[in-house]
């Protein structure tokens, strides 16, 4: 491996949350922090990032024995689409699934709270994406409480701290998974207030983004304060060693699709997925099929096409 590995490392750093910290949002993490760089130099840095992407979910397909979870979460106008499109742009779709989680069905709420999530983990030598994930949680549930009424829990679930519980549930869980083969990468797009407030203006400016707006977004925004309290628990409590979170700085949208980039390559290159090595017996095949073919070619054609 080149010194690529070293460089995006370094990159990544100031965006990961140590495990075991308390974390602040709005005193830990700038939403406007762009690591120094201008967007001409984020345009080729993203170019970059898509061909390491794709050459290494390549490899991770192939060595059919690592899966790769990627959770995003943000609020609303924080650009979640946007980053996965331009991320994984350069990848082969058959090796990607996304899943967005928004209210959940009926037939949801009548299992766990992680029946929905575990159902669309990715399989071996697949990248699967969360549009919002898990997290919600311990997120949208909390700063709505009346959510916890609609989950039909026992009395007995609801004694003590449940967050905290929570918290501890899906860390276990996430640690089950990585045990098991299944990378879990976590990153949190932090947009401003500001930088909110003018996308949501935009969305209802322009025709062709009104569909992407919606009256409850606004209804959500009051209660930013709750947000940010229960965004900067979360982040303290479930970074861990095993599947850290990375704050990305998200309100220079060119930014946030590099960090993104460079978070899930950093993942892929740690795993080091290998091409296979067929054995000798398959090699023997290999070269009498070859033969073979050599010799079905019209004459004067050259041996390799």
């Amino acid at each position: 491996m080149d010194d690529r590995a070293a460089r995006i490392a370094d990159f990544i750093d100031p965006l990961r949350v140590a495990p075991g910290s308390t974390v602040d949002l709005g005193r830990d993490f700038d939403p406007r922090y762009r690591a120094g760089l201008k967007k001409q130099e984020g345009v080729e840095l993203l170019r970059a990032g898509v061909a390491l992407l794709a050459e290494y979910q390549q490899r991770l397909a192939a060595q059919d024995t690592y899966g790769v979870l990627l959770c995003l979460q943000a609020l609303d106008a924080g650009g979640k689409d946007g980053t996965i499109r331009h991320v994984m742009s350069g990848v082969n779709p058959q090796g990607v699934k996304v899943s967005s989680f928004k209210v959940p069905s009926t037939e949801e709420l009548n299992h766990d709270y992680l029946w929905r999530y575990t159902r669309r983990l990715p399989e071996r030598g697949e990248i699967a994406i969360f549009n919002r994930s898990h997290y919600e949680e311990v997120l949208v549930v909390r700063v709505h409480p009346e959510n916890l009424v609609r989950q039909k829990l026992p009395d007995s679930a609801r004694r003590g701290d449940i967050w905290e519980r929570r918290y501890r549930e899906i860390n276990n869980w996430e640690r089950y998974l990585t045990g098991n083969g299944f990378k879990v990468v976590k990153v949190f797009l932090n947009l401003s207030k500001e930088e909110q407030r003018l996308r949501f203006l935009k969305r209802i400016d322009l025709p062709e983004k009104n569909w992407k707006f919606s009256a409850a977004d606004v209804r959500e925004r009051r209660h930013w304060d709750d947000y940010q309290r229960a965004f900067s628990e979360m982040l303290s409590a479930t970074s861990t060693k095993w599947a850290p979170w990375y704050v990305v700085p998200a309100d220079r949208k060119w930014f946030a699709r590099i960090c993104t980039a460079a978070v899930l390559g950093h993942t892929l290159m740690d795993i080091d997925p290998r091409y296979p090595d067929v054995g000798e017996e398959a090699r023997r095949d290999l070269r009498a099929a070859r033969r073979e073919l050599e010799q079905e070619a019209p004459p004067g054609a050259a041996a390799d096409p």
